[in-house]
């Protein structure tokens, strides 16, 4: 059976290549959200079995929404997603729980090996 994987992206380009890497690998995308409250209601309906996640949107960021999700489920798998730059708020989400990172703009090969060292 496939993997079922919630996206978390305010941007739905962002959104669409992540879905993009992640169907041509065999993987299903039962979710997406556009800020991490829209994020929590997702995760609590589908219960994905990983969440890649945006750390900066609107609303409520990544991280915030990392804390949450955390709470209802400790073994969430969740992978961040930022751009350059922002290495102190990807030690942030680490030590919230996040189990990786990919760096904006995607490599396709580094979401799959990243995804698939998370579900191990």
């Amino acid at each position: 059976m496939a993997n079922r994987i919630l996206i978390v992206d305010d941007a739905a380009f962002m959104r669409m290549m992540i879905r993009d890497i992640l169907t041509k690998n065999g993987y299903e995308v039962v979710g997406e959200a556009n800020d991490g409250a829209q994020a929590i209601e997702k995760f609590k309906e589908v219960r994905p079995d990983l969440i890649t996640m945006d750390i900066t949107m609107p609303e409520m960021d990544g991280i915030a929404a990392l804390k949450e999700i955390k709470k209802i489920d400790p073994n969430a798998k969740v992978i961040m997603c930022s751009a350059m730059g922002q290495q102190a708020m990807v030690i942030d989400a680490i030590q919230a729980g996040a189990k990786d990172f990919i760096v904006k703009p995607f490599q396709a090969d580094r979401v799959i090996e990243a995804i698939k060292k998370t579900l191990g």
